[in-house]
């Protein structure tokens, strides 16, 4: 069964470029650790919510943008052996250092597809 981790990140508006120039960078690794499907979306209508929302989620600032992004994977054993390399691989450190978003803010977690229509 496939497997899904999902990411939301607050992106400073400025680093629009920089942020799609970083993701398209890293996709070829992150495939190399078997990610089947990658997608990044760049927050278009993402409203404040009465008890809690996207932005709250991650501390967003004004000048900031909320990222959605989701990995897909044939199963969770091949996320998990991903993550293991990723968290040991040199090229993944390196991109760490210049990431265009504060990384302490991501939020992300590891889902089971219930409905896939």
């Amino acid at each position: 069964m496939k497997y899904v981790e999902g990411f939301v990140v607050a992106v400073p508006a400025a680093n629009k470029e920089a942020y799609i120039k970083h993701a398209t960078e890293a996709a070829p690794l992150f495939k190399e650790f078997g990610v089947t499907r990658m997608v990044e979306c760049w927050g278009d209508d993402v409203p404040d919510g009465k008890v809690t929302d996207f932005r709250g989620a991650v501390k967003a600032k004004d000048d900031e943008v909320v990222v959605f992004s989701w990995f897909e994977y044939p199963s969770k054993e091949a996320r998990d052996a991903a993550n293991q390399k990723m968290m040991t691989d040199p090229r993944m450190q390196a991109m760490g250092e210049s990431m265009p978003f504060d990384g302490k803010r991501m939020i992300f977690g590891g889902f089971v597809p219930v409905v896939d229509v």
